[in-house]
């Protein structure tokens, strides 16, 4: 398996070099004999992009370098190992997965550039987990029109879950309306009399997620919104915007420097208010490496975070995760962010599996709007044909002694009302690997 993880080259015009008049003519004049032949020999397979008798290349594109790759760069990483885990137990219905990764540094004329060279260049069958609100949506039209399935995008926007305007587009993240409410509702069922203040990135991450905690408390709910810029590495007067007006539990839509960053700020100002996080910037271990061992444990206890995916030291998923890592991973730290990108591999090879033994860009999408589709979550897919988010509920996990786990608390959105409902864990079946059967 190729694990093309690489900085982006120069933007190259798409095809090739014309050719003199004359090589022109004599490929016109064998056209239709090449053309025959090619028609008589080929299989479905080898008619679709990216796959062949032997192999499935997908692309994506992510932060390697720039302002979100401390936080988000081992993901690809994790989900290349998880894939290097399926080829030496066979693969999926005989094929191996090459899992090509390109570097957009986060910065969306890049994410640009790159797509372009995975989709015309490397051809691949699917783009798979491209990351982030701003650089995914520089391509999604891109993508839309040249018919590449784009699967299970790393953000919560709701931007992904419009199947008919973007039929091929679908989410991984639970949005971030969804982790909004349900934050929001625990801070109300925690401590119902608390001053609650949101901070939000300054773009569709913090206003949905802002929507989802004025679901849960209503309008008045929240005492005072303040934004940061990714490209502005400093939270001073936001933070002391919200010490000011007197907020005691601060919920966070932030990627994880930017949660470091805030609870780092609030503590040189002597402040300690109770933090929330979205699952995009609330992993303790990567949080702990920000802050550094010597404080971060200690800031971080009691520390709030959503999360949707079996990242619980008690899960089966999680411990062949770690073995997975051990193996496949050159021994790379074991964070939220592996099993994050190994819960992404892991969905890709099931729908891969559900698309057939000689699948189509037509029958993977179709295989994910099945409903037939299970993931590894600690709550049911919610694919559909009228619906292209992943999950529709969270689960809350809280810091305790060094150890980030899930407490009996965990909530879904049906559209207005968020409700507490009760897990339901995916089990590990197969070593992991998923069968057509």
């Amino acid at each position: 398996m190729r694990n093309h993880a690489t900085t982006p080259t120069p933007r190259r015009a798409p095809g090739r070099a014309p050719r003199p008049p004359a090589v022109r003519a004599a490929a016109a004049a064998s056209a239709g004999v090449v053309g025959l032949a090619l028609t008589a020999c080929s299989s479905p397979a080898a008619a679709t992009p990216g796959i062949d008798d032997e192999t499935v290349t997908v692309g994506t594109h992510q932060p390697l370098t720039g302002p979100a790759a401390a936080g988000f760069a081992s993901i690809s990483a994790a989900t290349s190992a998880y894939f290097e885990h399926v080829n030496a137990n066979g693969g999926i219905n005989g094929r191996t997965i090459e899992y090509v990764v390109k570097d957009d540094g986060y910065n969306p004329a890049t994410t640009q550039t790159v797509v372009r060279e995975l989709v015309q260049e490397d051809e691949v069958f699917a783009m798979l987990n491209g990351l982030g609100t701003p650089t995914h949506s520089s391509v999604l039209d891109y993508l839309d029109q040249n018919g590449v399935p784009d699967l299970f995008v790393a953000s919560g926007s709701t931007t992904w879950n419009q199947p008919e305007e973007y039929p091929n587009t679908f989410g991984f993240n639970v949005d971030y309306v969804v982790e909004g409410a349900a934050l929001g509702q625990y801070a109300a069922d925690q401590d119902p009399g608390a001053v609650v203040c949101v901070l939000g990135q300054d773009d569709d991450f913090g206003e949905t997620f802002l929507q989802g905690v004025e679901l849960a408390l209503g309008a008045d709910g929240v005492a005072t919104y303040q934004t940061y810029s990714t490209s502005n590495e400093d939270v001073t007067a936001q933070i002391g915007a919200m010490r000011k007006a007197g907020c005691e539990i601060n919920l966070l839509a932030t990627i994880n420097g930017f949660t470091a960053m805030s609870l780092g700020t609030a503590a040189k100002m002597g402040w300690f208010p109770q933090w929330y996080a979205s699952s995009s910037g609330g992993d303790y271990p990567t949080l702990v490496e920000f802050l550094g061992e010597d404080v971060g444990p200690k800031l971080l206890d009691g520390f709030v975070s959503a999360n949707y995916l079996p990242n619980s030291p008690g899960s089966d998923w999680y411990e062949l995760f770690q073995q997975i890592n051990d193996e496949h991973n050159a021994g790379a730290p074991f964070d939220g962010n592996t099993v994050y990108g190994m819960s992404v591999g892991y969905l890709f090879a099931e729908a891969l599996a559900k698309a057939g033994e000689d699948p189509t860009r037509e029958s993977l999408v179709e295989a994910v709007e099945s409903g037939e589709l299970a993931g590894n979550g600690i709550l049911p897919l919610s694919f559909g044909p009228d619906d292209h988010a992943a999950y529709d509920g969270v689960g809350i996990a809280v810091v305790s002694g060094g150890v980030q786990d899930f407490v009996d608390a965990t909530y879904r959105v049906d559209g207005d009302t968020v409700e507490a409902v009760e897990p339901e864990p995916v089990p590990l079946e197969d070593d992991g690997v998923p069968t057509s059967d």
